[in-house]
């Protein structure tokens, strides 16, 4: 969950494309811009952005909320996947 307006977001965007491409295949990335989806931000309670979450069979398993380097992203995301 993003907005365009967000400058953590902005220096997160890089660290996510980056991992929907180390991980394709076994993750899907999907950007929510929540000034144009409010709904859905308020569906999954998203009080903060940039928030990351991760699902697995419509249920979130992992959530974030603010930037954070890159290696820790993958580190998270990866004890959630397991390792590539």
């Amino acid at each position: 969950f993003y907005a365009d307006w967000c400058a953590p977001c902005c220096s997160l965007a890089p660290s996510v494309k980056r991992l929907a491409e180390e991980f394709s295949g076994r993750l899907t990335v999907v950007k929510i811009n929540v000034d144009r989806q409010p709904a859905v931000a308020s569906r999954y309670q998203v009080q903060g952005i940039p928030a990351l979450m991760v699902f697995n069979r419509g249920s979130v398993v992992w959530r974030s909320s603010g930037a954070m380097p890159y290696d820790r992203l993958r580190a998270e995301v990866s004890g959630v996947l397991g390792p590539l």
